[in-house]
């Protein structure tokens, strides 16, 4: 089975609301995915898409395949590096405030090789 990827890293959105964007499309044809992306109203969505035409232009030039014919075979959002900064409180305390990353991975796969 053929697969393309693309992976994009250190994006710097909150691993759990990035989820909710790579939930849409799982397993979904390329051109349904991204139009459910394109009109979704998560900041996730956007930045999935990208990796997603990313994934689409690297299988058609590697795998030599049409847009129509792929299927998103995978999506995973991990969790990356966390940006650790300190929010001033009250009497001279502080408090921990973590800026979350991701890293965004989109597998495609040819939709025929699916069902066979």
């Amino acid at each position: 089975m053929q697969y393309a990827r693309a992976i994009t890293k250190y994006v710097r959105i909150s691993p759990r609301k990035a989820r909710y964007a790579a939930d849409l499309i799982r397993g979904m044809n390329v051109d349904q995915a991204s139009l459910q992306l394109l009109y979704s109203k998560l900041r996730g969505g956007r930045l999935i898409k990208k990796t997603l035409d990313s994934a689409v232009a690297n299988a058609e030039t590697q795998l030599d395949a049409r847009r129509e014919l792929l299927k998103v075979h995978e999506v995973r959002v991990d969790p990356g590096p966390i940006l650790r900064r300190s929010k001033p409180r009250s009497k001279g305390s502080s408090v921990p405030v973590n800026k979350r990353t991701s890293h965004f991975t989109i597998v495609l796969t040819l939709a025929d090789s699916e069902e066979k």
